[in-house]
């Protein structure tokens, strides 16, 4: 609450193509007046507006830029009240939709629309049943990209027949001259302790700092 007893809020406003971006276009207009006035009536003080323009509104919640930065600003002043024209301003596809509201309630916050419809009420059933398949869908998507990830570098392993494609590179990256005398050392029969010790005393220890366990040297001469 302010000091004239009006509780603040930031308004959400969405484009949804690039024929609606302009001087000349009115959709962000209608939205900003729709948007002003409600919160006039509703006796909330605007302290910020984000716009993401020329946004399909099935375009999912975590790649608009504007949005991010509602949530920054969420995050970084404690505004808990976003306002939109209506809901298919914050999201036209329903799951989009949901996530968005599903992301903005984690944060305590509330998501009116210009007619006083409060889209993060959680008295509704069928709002709740959409926000829990929402949450259930973003789960799968991500578990799904883990798992397409995996098999394009398992692909990629297999490809290039054995040699490592991701990660950390290995100490025969890092250190070729280490491993090579290593390796010299192996064929000469002498333990992997032993090994170990002679690399510390040449200067080699591992990223710790400490002398390699015999493990590690056995991943070298490997």
């Amino acid at each position: 609450m302010n000091s004239k007893g009006k509780s603040e809020a930031v308004a959400y406003i969405r484009t949804s193509s690039a024929a609606d971006v302009g001087t000349d276009k009115d959709s962000d207009k209608r939205q900003r007046a729709a948007i002003t006035g409600f919160a006039k009536r509703a006796r909330f003080v605007l302290v910020g507006e984000f716009t993401d323009a020329a946004v399909s509104g099935t375009d999912p919640i975590e790649t608009r830029k504007g949005f991010a930065a509602l949530l920054d600003k969420i995050e970084g002043n404690g505004v808990r009240t976003v306002i939109v024209e209506d809901a298919s301003r914050f999201a036209r596809d329903l799951i989009t939709q949901e996530l968005g509201i599903l992301a903005l309630i984690n944060r305590g916050v509330r998501v009116l629309t210009a007619n006083g419809d409060d889209l993060t009420d959680s008295s509704d059933p069928s709002r709740v049943m959409m926000r829990q398949i929402a949450g259930a869908f973003h789960q799968y998507e991500k578990a799904r990209l883990v798992a397409k990830l995996r098999a394009a570098r398992e692909r990629k392993r297999k490809a290039s027949k054995g040699k490592k494609v991701e990660g950390r590179k290995s100490w025969a990256e890092i250190n070729p001259d280490m491993v090579k005398e290593a390796k010299r050392l192996h064929r000469d029969g002498v333990s992997l302790r032993a090994i170990a010790a002679e690399l510390d005393r040449l200067g080699h220890r591992n990223e710790c700092g400490a002398i390699f366990s015999a493990s590690s040297v056995a991943s070298m001469v490997d």
